[in-house]
């Protein structure tokens, strides 16, 4: 599986959300309380762009009349129509069995680890004599 660098720790806070494009694929990376995931940017019901919709919480019951907020900022709703899906693992609440999101793993990596250096650009010297330009290879 390729790596690829989606942005600075800082650029990414908690409860944001960043979307861009690898390999061609429409990805969403998300910021939750300091733990990210990722996820395709494409609903599998009818391909709206999924992580445009709002994040959202889930609500259970354990008995009738008792409502339980569980998983806030964790789920994500499509904004077309409403289909809702763990941003954790891409499962889907509305039809578990048929569908799900692709998820992809997220994780933070010191920055020694993934822009390794020194880079070494080449250079070419320049001089300016008398209106000319000489370029010295």
């Amino acid at each position: 599986m390729a790596r690829h660098v989606v942005a600075a720790v800082d650029q990414l806070p908690p409860g944001t959300r960043k979307f861009l494009e690898i390999d061609g694929r429409p990805i969403a990376v998300f910021n939750v309380k300091g733990e990210y995931f990722g996820l395709m940017n494409r609903c599998p019901h009818q391909g709206a762009a999924l992580c445009e919709g709002p994040l959202i919480g889930l609500a259970q019951s354990s008995e009738p009349g008792e409502i339980e907020y569980t998983k806030l900022g964790e789920i994500i709703r499509c904004p077309w129509h409403g289909w809702e899906f763990d941003i954790r693992t891409g499962q889907s609440y509305c039809d578990p069995r048929r569908f799900r999101v692709k998820a992809y793993p997220a994780h933070v990596e010191p920055g020694g680890n993934v822009m390794k250096g020194p880079y070494v650009a080449e250079t070419i010297s320049v001089m300016v004599e008398s209106d000319y330009v000489v370029v010295e290879l």
